[in-house]
C-alpha cells in the first residue's frame, strides 16, 4: 500500500479526479485528494485559467499543495492532472516521494526555477494524447533529461486522441474509454511499486 497525494487540474476537483481516487483506493492505496480551490470547481478552462493565474497564482498554488501534504508521511507518491503536474513536481522537490505521476501534462524540475532539481532516484510516469492542444513537447522532452540525470526513469505514454483530461467521463468532448483504461493498467503497477 502507498499513499498518493493527488492534485486536481485546473478546473478543480471533478469526476474524474474522483474516479482516479477511487481506482486507487480500490487497488489499496490512501488517498488524499487535494483541494487547491478550497471547494471550487469549473467545467470551462478560460475561467479555471483565470481562477488559478490571475485570482490565486503559482505561488499561492504552491503554497497551498505544500500545506496539503505537511502531515503526509514521506514516500508518498505525488500525482496531478495537467496544472496538478506542476504542484506534484514541485512537491516532489521539496519532500522524500517514491514516484510522480503526471497526467495530461509533464513538467520538468528545472522549469520551477533554477535551484530546483529533480530528487534523485524517483521515478516517474507522464501519459497524454499526441493531439492534446496543451501537449508541449519540448516540456516532455525535458523533463525525461531531468529525471535521467537524477539517476531515474521517467516513462512517457503517449495515446490517440486530442483529450487533455481524457480520463474524465464527465468530459464526454476529451474522454477516451479505452485510453483510461490501458492508462490505469500502466498506472496501478506504477504506484503499487513505489512503496
Amino acid at each position: 500500500m502507498t499513499t498518493v497525494a493527488l492534485f486536481p487540474s485546473v478546473l478543480g476537483i471533478r469526476a474524474g479526479v474522483l474516479d482516479a481516487a477511487e481506482r486507487l483506493r480500490t487497488d489499496g492505496h490512501d488517498v488524499l485528494v487535494v483541494d487547491l480551490y478550497r471547494g471550487r470547481s469549473f467545467d470551462d478552462y478560460e475561467p479555471a485559467m483565470a481562477h488559478a493565474e490571475e485570482e490565486l497564482g503559482h505561488a499561492e498554488l504552491m503554497r497551498r499543495a505544500r500545506e496539503a501534504v505537511a502531515d503526509l508521511p514521506d514516500g508518498f507518491v505525488a500525482a496531478g492532472f495537467s496544472l496538478g503536474c506542476v504542484m506534484a513536481v514541485h512537491v516532489a522537490t521539496q519532500r522524500a516521494v517514491s514516484g510522480v505521476l503526471m497526467i495530461g501534462g509533464a513538467i520538468p524540475a528545472s522549469a520551477l526555477g533554477s535551484d530546483a532539481r529533480w530528487p534523485v532516484g524517483v521515478p516517474a510516469q507522464t501519459h497524454s494524447t499526441l493531439d492534446d492542444p496543451w501537449r508541449e513537447q519540448d516540456m516532455i522532452d525535458q523533463a525525461v533529461l531531468d529525471v535521467q540525470s537524477a539517476g531515474a526513469v521517467l516513462e512517457v505514454f503517449d495515446y490517440p486522441g486530442a483529450g487533455h483530461l481524457f480520463t474524465d467521463a464527465s468530459l464526454p468532448a476529451e474522454y477516451d474509454p479505452v485510453g483510461t483504461e490501458l492508462l490505469w493498467s500502466r498506472v496501478l503497477p506504477f504506484v503499487r511499486a513505489c512503496t
